[in-house]
């Protein structure tokens, strides 16, 4: 079994954005690089702080893979002391230059236009270093070759030959993925245990997306561990305490385990990745599997105490034939409330739906082959009578609704208004770095680069010249007319090269004068820290001008003259080849409380829009925060669908199994009810749905619906023993209450073993789904049996009509 936690695998599928953000990597560069902030116990210019961190520097730059290393002793000078343009053709002076008036870099550093804030703190008390790793060009091959044919494979039919590159591409790009996923992880682990050689002298924190994809693969390992064997643990106490029997312990615990191997070898054998959502996909499983065995025991014991004398095969054979239906019926109803997940457009909430699926088909075969099987080989056990501390928590509410049911239907009515307020107050807006507990690494790496070093999440403005500028006319054909002269035409048109300034909108003094004012208006905005762009570069340039401004000669004689080194680092980055577009580089504060994204997005579009000479297919945005909000913004609209399509798939379920549509109105609506609340509760506490909490509801629906089954069920057999809906009522607790109370104990303790993670939308997750089956339970002792004597849904027993 593989993990994938790759970035590739928390985007929407077939997203333009995507393929935009992509395009612009391969022309400006990637930000798939590792950021180390270094805070010195020294003063950071002092000779042994700059000593070790030339030492880092170099350690990690002899890394395989590490292509450079950029700090503040690698980036040009060009004011400590000044120096001019032909200065630089001969050098670029740097903090190591032996030329370099130390005091002087400091200075520079601190107040250039592109070092603060960026590369070193304002303060000067922390500086970056930025690790490079070497581009793989397999995997962009690989990658870009299976996109292209999944993209075809949208718009028309692929033949033969296609469709088995297409399974050749994504199988060798899974395989190429996985190895360069474990080679990123020990080149961070690497990486690691230089910085550890380095804490005596300063606090290092590292960052950047390969240490969190890394990261985030050791949460997914732990939690499978944790959870795995947490799972096992505590139910195996609490199945101890409430059966007192050995057996009852095995044969759960065989029939999950045996479940659990099957879906994970299955998983192994397809290949099938496990992702940051679907990795909690082995406890519920455990969870599930053993919540089926208890429908199983309980009815088990409730046969052997009314037939002392029965034989083991007539025990297990009545306890399988009146089980089979109900629990046929709630796996059904569970398995739709996962498939719903697959009307997602995330690919790890798909995979979820899908393998749930799959380990609940394999649970529910193994409850009704391998554990009687394995009962058959048991003989019954006398059991001395206990006293029923469940049976009078399950006669209480029987008693309750009985005295007190219209005060439950009030107060059930005013709190789910006061949850449907609450509801409204959802929202997809959150921060990344919330997702993380402050104790670890990539928690305080972000918050650290946010408020040292100009925020952390990026995103790119892209704004090309205007259409009419890059639209150039259909050359005169000149070659019909003057035929003997078309060879010298070309000849003396390839010697005469216009400048830069002449053939680029943006890199001329009108253009950089335009670009400025949209460099400003970025920076002005409360939600961007540091703003690179061109603008920066030129304002540090212009000291090549004695300060003055750069006009269109000079411009072109320095675009001519700089040193390639200084263009790949000042100019590339943020002007294309051909000066016809601009790169403007934000990094937005991932800590800041108040961060709404796509508020901030469609604010940059409409500033944009309303400066003077930017029009609005001039400009695109691009980047991580456009990638997570359009995630985010997903989560909202799948949440609506999926759960809409539950609910309808339910009642078509309760429908089929009751043959009634007034039983199955009826049923759903403690389900509606559970599900309201647990988003009530999240809109009141202010949970934002997120790629984990998305699924809750659906989930808690699907999970929810099994206790409602076996109750109606059950009520349905009571029922016709003597007609009488509140003596039906008192029995079916008595009974079937009793399953329904250890099963849902079991689901809420299994589920609140996930706050134990290090990622805090799975502790979201597990305790809000622990929350919905506690109320689920309340409403289907309490609201449910309220509904089936008031609306009597069921037809009378024959013996009563006759």
């Amino acid at each position: 079994m593989r993990l994938d936690i790759s970035a590739d695998s928390l985007v929407l599928e077939n997203d333009e954005s995507l393929k935009y953000y992509r395009a612009i990597n391969a022309r400006y560069g990637t930000d798939d690089y590792l950021i180390i902030t270094y805070m010195p116990k020294q003063e950071l210019f002092e000779q042994t702080s700059l000593d070790d961190l030339r030492e880092l520097r170099d350690s990690l730059a002899a890394i395989e893979r590490v292509k450079s290393v950029i700090s503040i002793l690698d980036v040009p000078l060009i004011q400590s002391p000044p120096v001019s343009l032909s200065d630089l053709e001969q050098d670029i002076p740097t903090l190591e230059s032996a030329s370099v008036d130390r005091i002087l870099a400091r200075q520079e550093l601190l107040q250039s236009p592109v070092y603060r804030n960026n590369l070193v703190s304002e303060d000067g008390s922390v500086t970056a270093l930025q690790v490079n790793f070497r581009r793989d060009d397999t995997y962009l091959q690989l990658r870009n070759a299976r996109d292209a044919l999944r993209e075809k494979q949208l718009s028309t039919q692929l033949n033969k030959s296609e469709t088995a590159e297409l399974k050749r591409l994504t199988t060798e790009f899974k395989h190429y993925t996985s190895e360069l996923i474990e080679q990123e992880a020990s080149d961070i682990q690497e990486i690691r245990d230089i910085l550890d050689q380095h804490r005596d002298k300063a606090q290092l924190n590292l960052g950047g997306l390969p240490m969190i994809v890394t990261d985030m693969m050791d949460f997914v390992r732990h939690d499978i561990q944790v959870f795995g064997i947490g799972v096992l643990v505590i139910l195996a106490l609490l199945l101890t305490v409430i059966f007192r029997q050995l057996r009852w312990v095995v044969l759960p615990f065989l029939t999950a385990l045996v479940a659990s191997v099957m879906v994970i070898g299955y998983l192994g054998f397809v290949e099938w990745r496990v992702t940051i959502v679907s990795s909690n996909f082995l406890a519920l499983l455990l969870i599930f599997s053993l919540s089926l065995s208890i429908h199983l025991i309980v009815r088990y014991r409730e046969l052997e105490l009314i037939n002392e004398n029965a034989e083991q095969r007539y025990l297990v054979r009545e306890t399988v034939r009146s089980k089979v239906v109900p629990c046929f019926y709630t796996v059904i109803t569970t398995m739709v409330a996962f498939a719903s997940l697959i009307t997602s457009d995330i690919r790890p909430v798909i995979d979820f739906g899908w393998i749930m699926v799959i380990g609940l088909a394999i649970s529910f075969i193994l409850a009704f082959t391998l554990f009687p099987c394995a009962l058959l080989l048991l003989k019954p056990v006398s059991r001395k009578k206990q006293k029923d501390y469940t049976g009078e928590i399950t006669g209480w509410f029987a008693r309750l609704i009985e005295r007190f049911g219209h005060s439950v239907l009030a107060i059930t009515f005013i709190t789910m208004l006061l949850c449907a307020i609450a509801m409204s107050q959802l929202s997809v807006e959150n921060r990344f770095i919330d997702n993380f507990k402050q104790s670890t690494e990539i928690y305080q790496g972000m918050y650290l680069v946010d408020h040292k070093l100009g925020g952390t999440t990026p995103l790119d403005v892209i704004i090309n010249a205007p259409t009419h500028f890059t639209d150039e006319p259909e050359p005169d054909n000149y070659e019909d007319e003057y035929d003997e002269d078309a060879e010298f035409f070309a000849e003396l048109e390839a010697e005469i090269t216009p400048s830069i300034t002449v053939t680029s909108y943006w890199f001329n003094n009108y253009g950089l004068r335009q670009a400025g004012e949209i460099h400003d208006y970025l920076d002005s905005l409360r939600e961007s820290g540091k703003v690179l762009s061109i603008s920066t570069a030129m304002e540090m340039l212009k000291q090549l001008n004695e300060g003055e401004l750069l006009d269109d000669p000079f411009l072109a004689l320095l675009h001519k003259r700089m040193p390639d080194e200084m263009k790949r680092a000042l100019i590339d980055p943020y002007l294309s080849e051909d000066g016809n577009q601009l790169r403007f580089s934000l990094r937005v504060y991932e800590s800041d409380p108040t961060l709404k994204r796509k508020a901030l997005l469609q604010k940059i579009e409409h500033g944009l829009d309303n400066m003077e000479d930017v029009s609005a297919e001039q400009v695109n945005l691009t980047g991580m925060v456009v990638l997570y909000n359009n995630l985010l913004q997903s989560l909202y609209r799948s949440q609506i669908l999926t759960l809409g399509t539950v609910f309808f798939a339910i009642l078509i379920m309760f429908a089929l199994l009751f043959r009634s549509v007034k039983i199955a109105s009826v049923a759903i609506i403690p389900n509606i009810i559970a599900a309201v609340l647990v988003l009530g509760l999240m809109g009141a506490l202010s949970i934002p749905l997120d790629i984990m909490t998305i699924t809750i509801a659906a989930i808690s629906i699907g999970i929810a619906v099994d206790d409602t089954i076996h109750y109606v069920h059950r009520f349905g057999t009571e029922l016709e023993i003597d007609g009488d809906y509140r003596a039906a009522v008192k029995r079916s607790h008595g009974s079937i209450g009793r399953a329904m109370y250890y099963t849902t104990i079991t689901i809420i303790v299994g589920f609140s073993i996930l706050s134990l993670s290090d990622f805090i939308p799975t502790i979201y997750f597990g305790l809000l789904t622990a929350f919905a089956m506690f109320t689920a339970l309340l409403a289907d002792l309490t609201i449910l049996p309220l509904l089936l004597v008031m609306v009597k849904p069921f037809k009378k027993p024959d013996f009563i009509e006759n």
